[in-house]
């Protein structure tokens, strides 16, 4: 089969390898779509992998083509997605089914081989059923999806809520779609891409502020007069320090995304944080009790009800024999991009 293997950062080379050989509590899994996520290009471009033709991809989703002796529930040409998240089951976190925190994990993608294959094998017990109607591509898509609702479920979301929601990649305008099925009151969208605000329009947002053109704290106040529940998933600092400084009183703020940089909060944004008495939550991943946990499991169900969409944020497809110059395009930033999939086949 073929793999896009990563030897260090920018040296991605697709060969031809084995099928892997399966154990007795895990499956085959033919790939039918792998995403690219907004971890995997730094690791791809920059920092590199844990080991040395490490094969990357973790938002997948495929067929079972093959089942361990010992697993059960599971046949062959069963659809699912895949969570990536291999918890060690032993530290206090996961004993607590806090599975995100799990102090000895492993990683599709990132510390043993992932997705961006023609097939992997992984643990049964990581597997999610696919609803006869959410299609690969979608399937792919839940991982960044449950992310979306673990960050608001860490922010305490209510029903009624006004909504502020700062970079919209994929994960942010999964954010839009449950806080909408939710039940928010109001939902203002941010970023720096207009194609990216009218698509969250498209996907429920009642505002958009286009950040690069105005004041977005300004005009989130305007609309707003405060959020109640304010989310980052861009991993930015000037829109986290934006997002403590469109907070209600009382407010919840969420940073979801990943910047590597240091951020210094404004003298307002700090006072605001005491003053507002607001509540500043991280979010890391998406996984709880029952593994992969009820993220995964909710996503999956309003993907199958028609209330989560997934595909029209899926911006570029290509085959896997492409990702190397791919990933050279994200680097050159030729690319102007939301979902990029693979489709091995």
């Amino acid at each position: 089969m073929k793999a896009v293997k990563l030897y260090e950062p920018g040296n991605l080379q697709v060969e031809e390898v084995e099928v892997p050989e399966i154990g007795a509590d895990e499956v085959l899994v033919e790939v039918k779509a792998v995403g690219v996520c907004g971890s995997d290009i730094p690791r791809a471009l920059y920092k590199g992998a844990y080991y040395k033709g490490l094969t990357l991809g973790h938002e997948f989703s495929g067929k079972i083509v093959k089942v361990g002796t010992a697993v059960q529930g599971w046949k062959e040409n069963d659809r699912v997605a895949v969570a990536p998240l291999i918890p060690c089951n032993a530290c206090p976190y996961c004993k607590s089914g806090d599975y995100s925190l799990c102090e000895k994990y492993s990683y599709y993608g990132s510390r043993t081989d992932g997705a961006m294959a023609h097939y992997i094998k992984v643990a049964a017990t990581n597997l999610l059923r696919l609803p006869g109607n959410v299609s690969y591509e979608a399937g792919a898509m839940i991982d960044p999806a449950a992310n979306a609702i673990h960050g608001l479920w860490r922010g305490q979301f209510k029903e009624g809520d006004k909504v502020a929601v700062f970079g919209l990649g994929a994960i942010g305008l999964f954010v839009i779609q449950f806080a909408k099925v939710l039940g928010a009151k109001q939902i203002v969208a941010v970023d720096i891409h207009q194609e990216k605000l009218d698509l969250a329009s498209q996907l429920g947002a009642d505002v958009t502020v286009n950040s690069a053109q105005s004041d977005a704290v300004q005009e989130v106040l305007a609309k707003t007069g405060g959020a109640d529940f304010v989310i980052d998933t861009s991993g930015s600092p000037i829109a986290q320090n934006q997002a403590v400084l469109v907070a209600a009183k009382k407010g919840r703020i969420v940073f979801l995304g990943i910047s590597n940089s240091e951020l210094t909060l404004s003298k307002e944004a700090v006072n605001n944080l005491l003053r507002y008495e607001l509540s500043l939550n991280g979010s890391w991943n998406s996984f709880s009790n029952p593994f992969p946990g009820r993220e995964w499991t909710l996503t999956a169900e309003l993907m199958g009800q028609g209330k989560l969409v997934a595909e029209p944020l899926i911006s570029h497809r290509f085959a896997l024999h492409e990702a190397p110059q791919v990933f050279e395009k994200i680097k050159n930033r030729e690319l102007i991009f939301n979902k990029i999939m693979f489709l091995p086949e």
